[in-house]
């Protein structure tokens, strides 16, 4: 299959120059060693599938290390934890840049060993599935942040995404990008792999059939506030293992908990993250939506189309090198008041989708399923502004209008191929 150029290949190229040792976490399948070989096309390869390999890294890294040495790509780098120290005695003894590049898709024991071993001498990089941006061949880079500036960027190299439910219902990994894959074999033989291997290798689960039952109650969830109570029952396992489980799906970058916006001003804010699924064709498999025609009209089409769009927001921060748990919130709250005819206040609850915050801004996000947006989707957008600490930007409602139409002079509807 044709490579497709990734985003994230600047920041490589610039990591490598600037760091000694560069890591690239994510998922299984999502192009992290491809990547790095096409970025650094002159460096050996290392892969610690191969288990005679592995077992030499294990047995001896530092004659390992000896035997391929820098610079060097070491794929699959947390079968083999006990190279880290010897790596950092490397990086240590050496003013060179660009000395290792790993992979990682686990990130339990894998970030554990980084923040001791090579704390200060390692970037830290999230490559995630396909963008759409990366579908397109759209040579666009910058976090989606919503303001003027960038839509008058992002205006300048725009592809329609026409084929958007279909893409959806697919899932994004690169492998699917090719028509001859068959997507529920590729999904099946991935979740197989992945509850044999990197289940199996983080925690002890001695039901896998119970953790499959588990992922798909976490799948009819996404786009949903975490309720680590409802999906024990449903799974019917204690609330401390759906804890424990949850966390495997974050560590292996299957899943997001998109965190609340805090302030001190927001007292009736909802503490609860949400849950958002980084592959919404997982999601969909899981779920049990078998064509994009009734993945569209079902009941989870704007969950879905939500965790479509999140995921998208997300890979553009992390595609540039930028952690988005530091600028990508929600809010879900009481604290705007609203009042009766009567004349009696009440408190009642909004939501806004998504807030992003940056330089001291506030951009509040709503996600529609519609062709026919309209001010009244975005009447939660005021309660920011009790949080006298930061300026509320310019809103945006991102739904399926096929052009940015200003529909107050503070809100915006955006089509998603601006994303």
């Amino acid at each position: 299959m044709e490579y497709i150029k990734r985003s994230i290949e600047p920041i490589l190229q610039k990591s490598g120059r600037t760091f000694k040792s560069v890591l690239v976490t994510g998922p299984r399948q999502v192009g992290k060693s491809t990547v790095l070989r096409e970025t650094f096309k002159n460096i050996p390869v290392v892969t610690f599938d191969d288990k005679i390999k592995l077992k030499n890294a294990l047995s001896d890294p530092a004659l390992f290390l000896r035997d391929n040495p820098p610079p060097v790509i070491i794929d699959e780098v947390q079968y083999a934890p006990e190279i880290f120290p010897e790596i950092k005695m490397i990086c240590d003894g050496s003013k060179e840049y660009g000395r290792f590049f790993l992979t990682g898709s686990q990130q339990f024991g894998l970030m554990e060993n980084v923040s001791e071993s090579l704390s200060g001498r390692i970037a830290i990089l999230e490559l995630q599935g396909l963008s759409m941006r990366e579908i397109k061949a759209v040579d666009f880079n910058r976090s989606f942040v919503p303001t003027d500036d960038y839509f008058i960027e992002r205006g300048k190299s725009l592809a329609e995404y026409d084929d958007v439910w279909e893409r959806i219902h697919r899932g994004f990994n690169p492998e699917l990008q090719s028509r001859e894959i068959d997507w529920s074999l590729y999904w099946s033989s991935y979740i197989q792999t992945y509850l044999e291997r990197d289940v199996s290798e983080m925690i002890n689960v001695k039901d896998k059939m119970a953790f499959l039952t588990f992922m798909t109650a976490a799948a009819a969830r996404t786009g949903q506030m975490l309720n680590y109570s409802a999906v024990a029952n449903e799974v019917g396992k204690a609330e401390t293992t759906i804890k424990e489980w949850m966390s495997v799906l974050q560590a292996s970058g299957l899943v997001f908990l998109l965190q609340p916006y805090g302030s001190s001003a927001l007292t009736r804010a909802v503490k609860t993250p949400k849950l958002y699924f980084r592959d919404t064709g997982l999601a969909c498999y899981l779920t049990g939506w078998l064509t994009p025609d009734t993945l569209r009209a079902g009941a989870m089409g704007g969950s879905m189309f939500e965790t479509f769009v999140v995921s998208e927001i997300l890979k553009s921060f992390s595609n540039a090198g930028r952690d988005p748990r530091f600028s990508v919130f929600y809010y879900r709250g009481k604290d705007r008041k609203r009042v009766r005819r009567n004349g009696v206040t009440e408190s009642r609850e909004s939501e806004i989708d998504l807030v992003i915050s940056e330089d001291g801004v506030l951009y509040p996000i709503e996600i529609k399923v519609s062709m026919n947006p309209d001010a009244d989707m975005a009447s939660a957008f005021d309660v920011l502004d009790l949080d006298k600490t930061k300026i509320r930007g310019k809103g945006t409602i991102i739904c399926l209008y096929n052009e940015i139409i200003n529909l107050k002079e503070d809100l915006a509807a955006v089509p998603i191929k601006y994303i």
